[in-house]
């Protein structure tokens, strides 16, 4: 993925926010919050967003799988201030949706982040549930 545009990168058009506490089991050898542990910590923030949302409520008999993350890492983030975790979804398909994340620390632009997400049954991807397709407009990423 190419650098962000720098709309993306504005936290006022995420609606949903949460903070999550670093660790320090998340440093790595250069005393910074390794790559990898980053992608659990957007992991968290999407979890945390689907709660908010009414996704996981609206999730009956279904389930929603990562068909595709790519995330650019812009600045080092470190131990131990926490990381305030925008979210919100910028496009709403049939059976998928595209969350966009921007994870931010102390004031300064850490990452972004842009994970597809696919709704699956039994048999395969499934519509988006409606009630989640309502209540998207509230949750969508501000113009």
């Amino acid at each position: 993925m190419p650098t962000p545009h720098p709309a993306l990168l504005d936290p006022a058009r995420y609606p949903f926010r949460c903070n999550i506490e670093t660790r320090f089991a998340d440093i790595d050898v250069n005393q910074h919050i390794n790559n990898v542990s980053l992608i659990g910590l957007l992991e968290e923030a999407r979890v945390r967003f689907h709660r908010a949302s009414g996704f996981h409520a609206a999730m009956t008999g279904i389930t929603a799988m990562v068909a595709s993350l790519t995330v650019e890492f812009l600045a080092e983030s470190r131990f131990p201030s926490p990381l305030d975790m925008h979210v919100a979804p910028s496009r709403l398909g049939n059976t998928s949706y595209t969350l966009n994340q921007l994870v931010v620390q102390d004031g300064h632009v850490a990452a972004y982040a842009e994970a597809v997400m696919v709704c699956v049954g039994p048999d395969g991807p499934v519509p988006l549930p409606a009630l989640f397709r309502e209540n998207a407009p509230a949750w969508m990423l501000k113009a």
